[in-house]
């Protein structure tokens, strides 16, 4: 199995050395005689990392052309288009039948080739949005920490390498493979389903409609309360119409959907730092039921709130016992609890086998 590995000069050494170590452990390990890596990049020599540190005798693109595995582990933050020589070799590789791996931003280059053009895929969180308008486009998929399309791979954000890489250990050579691999990099061998990167999801304040920025902290701040769009433009003073297109012009989303990803935000922040009930948390966030809670919350994540509070719960959490309830009452937040709402949360993502992580 060799397994070539792109590198270029400004590459940060954490997403060239994720491929290397979780690969070459296969070898380490005695599990595969022919597993071997290998760096390419445009032009045989040396690359710089983005440290600061040359790595040298780095192949040049024909080392490409066997090759069983083709990764591609990041790119360049600006997400330049790819060149016409690094196309015709991810593509060759492709017609030939070779596996193409896009890690993080390494989906882009990939992207770029028309590979994923109507076709499920997921890179760094903070580049979603850049993926989804490439071209003709993939479709993006935030609930996933990897997509493997038989052909094609890509993962979300830097740590998903190493599980979308596992999963190329598991996928060749079995489970109880994969589970040494991982055993010995001190990994989980196979993250729970559904969890994807957990993204930050900011909602800055609109700077240029004063209006619809005064609704949203307005709405923040009540949560709790029925946050219906004749509600919010109400408080706007404005027509149902008018607020939907003023809303959408400064959020770039409609209302429905910005309130319940503000109250899915609440939600796994109150998992996180309290011992309150899930009908107390449910209540606390407008969604009224913890039936309602969990529908919504394995809708959005791909995993029950038990499960992410199992996983992600802090130390020092409110709330002292399992009947502490809300402050004061459900309808009365506190400063804290609306300051902890507008300072932005995260969110959270597996494919065609993003199949649920760990079912």
């Amino acid at each position: 199995m060799k397994i070539a590995i792109y590198a270029f000069d400004g590459m940060t050494m954490f997403h060239l050395a994720a491929p290397l170590m979780v690969f070459g452990e296969v070898g380490r390990l005695g599990l595969a005689d022919d597993w071997t890596t290998h760096l390419w990049s445009d032009r045989e020599g040396s690359i710089r990392t983005a440290e600061g540190y040359p790595i040298g005798d780095v192949a040049g693109p024909a080392c490409a052309d066997d090759a069983d595995i083709v990764v591609i582990p990041s790119w360049p933050v600006d997400l330049p288009v790819i060149d016409d020589a690094l196309r015709q070799t991810v593509t060759a590789a492709n017609r030939r039948g070779a596996m193409l791996v896009g890690l993080c931003l390494g989906a882009f280059p990939i992207a770029d080739t028309g590979l994923l053009d109507g076709r499920d895929a997921v890179t760094h969180w903070n580049a979603m949005d850049s993926l989804a308008q490439r071209r003709a486009g993939p479709r993006v998929d935030a609930s996933v920490l990897y997509i493997d399309h038989g052909d094609v791979l890509t993962s979300a954000g830097t740590a998903s390498s190493i599980d979308a890489c596992l999963h190329l250990v598991r996928t060749h050579l079995g489970s109880a493979a994969g589970a040494r691999v991982a055993r010995s990099l001190v990994v989980a061998p196979h993250r729970e389903g559904g969890q994807a990167q957990y993204i930050e999801r900011p909602h800055p304040r609109p700077t240029h409609d004063a209006t619809i920025g005064d609704v949203l902290d307005w709405a923040l701040a009540r949560l709790d309360h029925p946050l219906s769009v004749d509600v919010l433009a109400a408080r706007a003073k404005m027509s149902k119409r008018s607020f939907i297109r003023h809303f959408r012009d400064a959020t770039g989303t409609t209302p429905a959907a910005w309130i319940t990803q503000r109250r899915m935000d609440e939600a796994r922040s109150l998992l996180e730092t309290t011992d309150w009930g899930m009908d107390t948390i449910a209540t606390a966030c407008g969604l009224g039921s913890a039936v309602t809670l969990r529908q919504r919350f394995v809708a959005a994540y791909a995993i029950s709130p038990s499960a992410y509070r199992k996983q992600f719960a802090g130390r020092d959490r409110r709330g002292s016992s399992a009947h502490s309830e809300h402050p004061s009452r459900p309808g009365a937040r506190t400063d804290e609890a609306a300051d902890r709402c507008r300072s932005a949360a995260s969110s959270v993502m597996d494919g065609p086998v993003s199949a649920p992580l760990g079912k």
